[in-house]
């Protein structure tokens, strides 16, 4: 099976500073997370995926220094010139800073970038501000990744509907937990009722109910807008490389081939412009 990984992560916290690594610990939804690498590079990235196919791959912002967003997409600029690895990039953006329409505009003129991503706070995608700097996203050609745990899916179907033009990315199935699905299921339906949202099946990691969730999400979405990702390294401090997409082919098994590659590699290729 050809992948095209649509969620990864490279960073050298040796050299860079990234909150969340380089401040250890703060809180984090897998617990203790001392074992993640503090330097994690391509060369890391193909040795664990290694015996599967990742023709393309996806860059997500790392949570990279906050005051400066475009010195990231200057590091994976370099990484990927050395290795042409990652194919495009996801770069930081705070879109209610005074700065956002600055940063979108330095992210948008660079060729391999195709989104942004912030993790927004309850109630931050129904805040005016916040929601100009979303509006300058569809015109500068640029996506929104959307990180939020399930219960603020109905802020972020009100954004769907309200930018119907701009495409939303939800990350990590909108992080579901094994108490509390059936209400999971309800928020994640209403925002797949939105055709300019697509979903990334990934993240996973402690969840127990795998086979439930990444049916569900196929179901809601459709295999034209869901697609697998690895979330490494991150995602290893549960599962190898090899288990999460063994996962993902073994539950998958009863559909289409055609479907099957839309999951895999076909729908990241064509959202995040990868051909």
């Amino acid at each position: 099976m050809v992948i095209a990984d649509a969620h990864l992560h490279i960073w050298d916290a040796t050299a860079h500073y990234y909150p969340w690594l380089s401040d250890r610990p703060v809180a984090f939804r897998y617990g203790d997370y001392s074992a993640l690498p503090r330097r994690y590079l391509v060369e890391d990235y193909r040795r664990d995926a290694s015996g599967w196919d990742v023709a393309r791959g996806v860059y997500i912002e790392a949570e990279w220094d906050p005051r400066d967003p475009v010195g990231e997409m200057d590091f994976i600029a370099e990484v990927r010139r050395a290795q042409h690895f990652p194919t495009v990039a996801v770069a930081q953006a705070w879109l209610d800073r005074e700065d956002s329409a600055a940063v979108l505009e330095s992210h948008a003129r660079r060729s391999f970038v195709r989104g942004v991503r912030q993790k927004p706070q309850p109630g931050q995608m129904d805040d005016e501000r916040w929601r100009a700097g979303f509006a300058r996203l569809a015109p500068l050609g640029l996506h929104f990744e959307l990180q939020a745990p399930w219960h603020q899916l109905g802020e972020a179907a009100r954004l769907a509907r309200d930018f119907p033009e701009t495409t939303i990315v939800l990350n990590h199935a909108g992080l579901p937990h094994d108490h509390g699905l059936a209400r999971w299921r309800g928020a994640l339906a209403e925002l797949a009722a939105c055709p300019n949202v697509a979903v990334k099946i990934s993240g996973l990691g402690t969840v127990s109910q795998k086979r439930e969730v990444v049916l569900a999400a196929i179901e809601m979405f459709g295999t034209r807008r869901a697609m697998f990702a690895s979330n490494y390294p991150v995602d290893r401090l549960c599962h190898a490389f090899d288990a999460i997409w063994r996962t993902f082919d073994d539950i998958t098994r009863g559909l289409a081939d055609a479907e099957r590659r839309a999951l895999f590699h076909d729908n990241a290729v064509r959202i995040y412009r990868m051909e």
